[in-house]
C-alpha cells in the first residue's frame, strides 16, 4: 500500500479504535500532531510506535516544530527560539547567528527523531515585513538574503539529524496583514515584486535540495484569483519556473481562509486538483470520514515524493541528552 494524500490529526495521547481504523484507510499517508497529543516524551515515542504499525510504509508523523510560539511539544524538550532571535543575532554576528541556526535545526529535529516524528512543518521562509499578524517572530528576519542564510543553516542542521525540511508558506505570507486561520488573505503585489523578496529564501532552499513546500492560502489577485493552496497557475510555477521536484502539501484545509472552495471533501479535492502531494486535515476528527472514499488514487511520482520524507536514523531520548553535540547545541542557543 502506498501512502495515500491526506493527512489527518488525532484526538488525544492514545490512539482510539475508530482513529486507528481511519488511518489504516489508504486515501491516507499522515497524521499531524498537535499539542493535546503530547504529555511527555515517553508517551509520544509509544503513540509514534503505535501509528506506525498501523501500514506498510509507515504512516509520515508530523508536527509544528519551529519554536518561539509555535512549539507543539514542549515537556522534557528543548525550548527552542523564536527564529527573529537568530534574525537580531546576524545583525551583528553573521557567521555565530548561522551557526546557532543549524544548531537549532540540529536539535529540533534529533529530539523530535527522537520520539519517532519524521518531519516538522519548518522552517517559515516568510519574510518579516511588520505587516503580518501571524508571522510576526516567526520570520527570521526583514531581508530576504538574511531569510535564506538562516533558513539554509537551519535546514542543513536538521538534514544532519536525519530530517527533512517543509519550506513554508509558499510564496510567502508575510506581505497580508490578516491572518489566514480566519479570514482571506490578499496580496495584490505582482509577481515581478516577489521574485527578488518573498520567493528568494523558497529559490535558495530549492537549488539546495529543499525537500517539500507548504502552500500559503493567500490570494495573489495578480496570479490567480484562488488561494495559492487551489491554484494551479502558482504550483506549476514552483514546479515550471523555480524547478521544485519536492513534495507539496496544503497548508490546514479547516481555515477560515482556504473555505470558498466548499465543504471539506472539496478542500481537499481543489488542493489536490492543483497539484498538492498531500492536504492536511488536522481536525476533521469524524468529519473526515465523509472525505476518505472521494479522493482519488495518487500517482507513481506522489507516492515517491511521499516516500522520501520518512526520517532517518535517530536515537533513544536519554542517549541523545547524555550526549556532547547536544550539550553543546543547548548551550549555544542559550547566548541567544
Amino acid at each position: 500500500m502506498t501512502l495515500g494524500p491526506l493527512m489527518l490529526g488525532i484526538n488525544g495521547t492514545e490512539l482510539l479504535g475508530e482513529e486507528c481504523e481511519r488511518l489504516r484507510h489508504p486515501a491516507v499517508g499522515g497524521v499531524l500532531l498537535f499539542a493535546r497529543n503530547s504529555e511527555r516524551p515517553e508517551q509520544l515515542a509509544r503513540l509514534s510506535v503505535e501509528i506506525r504499525a498501523l501500514r506498510t510504509p509507515p504512516l509520515l508523523i508530523a508536527v509544528d516544530q519551529e519554536g518561539g510560539r509555535v512549539q507543539r511539544f514542549r515537556e522534557g524538550l528543548t525550548a527552542l527560539p523564536a527564529a527573529a532571535r537568530f534574525g537580531k543575532a546576524h545583525a551583528s554576528a553573521p557567521a555565530l547567528a548561522r551557526e546557532a541556526a543549524f544548531q537549532a535545526g540540529w536539535l529540533m529535529a534529533a529530539e523530535l527523531r527522537a520520539l519517532g516524528i519524521d518531519f516538522s512543518f519548518a522552517p517559515v521562509l516568510d519574510i518579516d515585513r511588520g505587516i503580518s499578524r501571524v508571522i510576526g517572530d516567526r520570520a527570521f528576519a526583514g531581508e530576504p538574503e538574511v531569510v535564506a542564510a538562516l533558513a539554509l543553516a537551519w535546514v542543513r542542521g536538521a538534514r544532519a539529524a536525519g530530517m527533512i525540511s517543509v519550506g513554508k508558506h509558499f510564496p510567502g505570507h508575510g506581505g497580508t496583514a490578516p491572518d489566514s486561520h480566519h479570514e482571506a488573505a490578499l496580496d495584490h503585489r505582482e509577481l515581478a515584486d516577489l521574485a527578488h523578496a518573498d520567493l528568494l529564501p523558497f529559490r535558495r532552499l530549492i537549488d539546495n535540495g529543499l525537500a517539500a513546500v507548504m502552500l500559503a492560502h493567500v490570494i495573489f489577485p495578480a496570479v490567480d484569483r484562488r488561494p495559492v493552496g487551489y491554484s494551479a497557475p502558482w504550483v506549476r510555477y514552483l514546479r515550471d519556473a523555480l524547478g521544485f521536484g519536492g513534495a507539496i502539501f496544503s497548508d490546514d484545509l479547516e481555515m477560515a481562509a482556504a473555505a470558498e472552495a466548499g465543504g471539506l471533501a472539496e478542500r481537499v479535492a481543489s488542493a489536490l486538483a492543483a497539484g498538492a502531494d498531500m492536504a492536511i486535515l488536522g481536525n476533521a476528527g469524524r468529519a473526515a470520514d465523509a472525505v476518505l472514499d472521494t479522493i482519488e488514487r495518487p500517482g507513481a511520482s506522489h507516492a515517491l515524493r511521499l516516500a522520501r520524507l520518512h526520517g532517518r536514523d535517530g536515537q533513544s531520548l536519554t542517549a541523545l541528552q547524555a550526549g556532547a553535540p547536544y550539550r553543546a547545541a543547548r548551550a549555544l542557543l542559550a547566548e541567544l
